[in-house]
C-alpha cells in the first residue's frame, strides 16, 4: 500500500503504462470483432487487460486508503495525483 504521495504517483504512472501496453495490443491486434485473434493474441491481451485492471484496483484501494489517513477529500487526491503523473485531463 502507499505511503507517500509520491508512492501514489509512481502506482498512477504504473497503471498508466499497463493500460498504454493494453490499448497497444488491442490496436496491434484490431477490434476482436472485426477479425478473430490467435489464441495466443487473446492471451496476451487479456494477460495485459488483467494486469491493467489488478493494478488500477490497487491505485483505487491505496488513494482510498491514503485520502482517509490524512483527512483529504478523495476525488481532491486522485486529482492531484493525476496531475503529477502527468495527466492532461
Amino acid at each position: 500500500m502507499a505511503h507517500t504521495f509520491e508512492e501514489l504517483v509512481e502506482m498512477q504512472r504504473t497503471v498508466d503504462a499497463a493500460h498504454a501496453q493494453a490499448e497497444q495490443l488491442r490496436s496491434q491486434y484490431g477490434p476482436p470483432g472485426t477479425r478473430p485473434w490467435s489464441g495466443r493474441q487473446t492471451q496476451t491481451y487479456e494477460t495485459a487487460w488483467r494486469a491493467w485492471r489488478d493494478l488500477a484496483r490497487d491505485m483505487q484501494s491505496a488513494v482510498t486508503t491514503y485520502a482517509t489517513d490524512h483527512g483529504e477529500p478523495r476525488q481532491d487526491l486522485e486529482a492531484r495525483v493525476r496531475a503529477a503523473a502527468g495527466h492532461t485531463k
